[in-house]
């Protein structure tokens, strides 16, 4: 994968896409449970120019949430990191990974997407107690 258009036209075969904007997609994965979680794609590009895309879905309001532990998490991880996100007005804990274009495939796309929505679900639910909120 090379541009963002081939990573929307894969992901668009696949989900029914929510958002469709030049440089954003988003879409709602269903989860082996029945459950669903939103995921975001979205295009970034550093200092030199090279393209990156970001995998991310929200988990749940950064309200009452221990910075500390979200950085001991992120310090464990292997794959995904927390990140604060603005939604909907509000700030919100997104499990988030950072991928370069250069080393996108179809099929790693499609693990990264079911890897982290079905982290980001678990995370949620213990957030939220059992809830599908997001």
């Amino acid at each position: 994968m090379q541009s963002f258009e081939q990573i929307r036209s894969h992901v668009g075969s696949q989900h029914a896409l929510r958002t469709n904007d030049p440089y954003l997609i988003s879409f709602d994965l269903t989860l082996a449970s029945g459950r669903h979680q939103g995921l975001y794609l979205a295009e970034l590009e550093d200092e030199e120019g090279a393209k990156y895309l970001r995998v991310s879905t929200p988990i749940g309001p950064y309200t009452g949430v221990d910075g500390a532990r979200c950085l001991r998490f992120n310090w464990e991880q292997r794959t995904g990191y927390l990140a604060i996100s603005d939604l909907e007005g509000s700030p919100y804990l997104h499990l988030c990974e950072n991928r370069p274009y250069s080393l996108l495939t179809a099929t790693e796309i499609d693990r990264v997407i079911e890897e982290l929505g079905a982290l980001g679900d678990r995370m949620e639910q213990a957030i939220s107690n059992g809830g599908d909120t997001f």
